[in-house]
């Protein structure tokens, strides 16, 4: 045997065991805040989201001690000059994700909106590509990119377990928060109340296909929100504007709060404003 022969295979043996060792502690490291993530989840002490849409934001949420870091699709799509329902190139996302969890060490989940595919093959094979880059969560909604309506129960029921085959196979107990588009689509008042049950029945189907919490955007009224966190068989995740909301919807049995995408259309707003004056 030659002796640089045997200087590279001592070289690569040196070279590659912290490699193998550093992706082992990134596992380790991601499986940990999977679980932590999961933990968060209690309906006496819901997790609030100050969602965020770039590396700055989420630093800042961090510093001010939240417990997670969760984005918005429709404000990670805007930062980019984009707008939401994935219209952000699916081959962007790796890049802008990876600038938002890069500086933190909590929980990173991410806004996947319908998981980039309608097909559940395709759908397993991007989440497998999400989770690649650290991330512990999603959210994954029934709403039909570029079309009004929602997949039907059974259809999105067909799609939640290719994405959580995806997460069992990378050995990451990802949080899957499927959101249900029930109540986006008419106003509020009566006609949220007749849609209830159509979304307890979804929320029954999501959970036994393996999904982990539910978010029901839209839905704000008191004895609805609580009617649902009564019935339902998952954590419930409400979104709401503004912080004040926090201690209400508590007693109503809500596990996770998101404020989605209120903050970035109230900072933007700000930022336009001024400069209209000062220009």
């Amino acid at each position: 045997m030659s002796q640089g022969y045997r200087s590279r295979r001592i070289f690569d043996g040196v070279w590659r065991r912290p490699l193998a060792q550093a992706a082992a502690d990134r596992t380790t490291s991601q499986i940990e805040n999977a679980q932590h993530c999961r933990s968060l989840h209690k309906a006496s002490n819901p997790l609030f989201l100050y969602n965020v849409w770039d590396a700055g934001s989420a630093i800042a949420v961090a510093r001010a001690g939240s417990k997670a870091v969760a984005t918005s699709s429709w404000s990670v799509a805007a930062a980019q000059g984009e707008a939401d329902g994935q219209q952000l190139p699916f081959e962007e996302m790796p890049a802008v994700v990876m600038r938002i969890a890069k500086p933190t060490n909590l929980p990173v989940t991410v806004d996947f909106e319908g998981g980039y595919a309608a097909d559940p093959k395709t759908v397993g094979q991007n989440v497998r590509r999400l989770l690649e880059l650290g991330i512990v969560g999603f959210n994954f909604e029934d709403q039909i990119v570029d079309d009004l309506g929602l997949y039907g129960v059974q259809d999105q029921a067909a799609r939640i377990p290719a994405a959580r085959h995806s997460a069992d196979s990378t050995a990451v107990p990802a949080f899957i928060n499927t959101r249900t588009g029930v109540f986006l689509k008419t106003d509020q008042g009566t006609a949220h109340a007749d849609l209830v049950e159509e979304a307890l029945v979804r929320e029954k189907a999501y959970a036994a296909a393996g999904a982990d919490c539910f978010l029901v955007p839209g839905l704000t009224d008191d004895a609805l929100i609580h009617r649902v966190c009564d019935v339902a068989t998952m954590p419930v995740d409400v979104m709401t504007t503004s912080s004040q909301d926090v201690h209400r919807l508590r007693e109503f049995g809500v596990a996770r709060i998101s404020l989605g995408p209120a903050r970035y259309i109230a900072l933007i707003s700000a930022v336009e404003e001024e400069a209209n004056a000062l220009l």
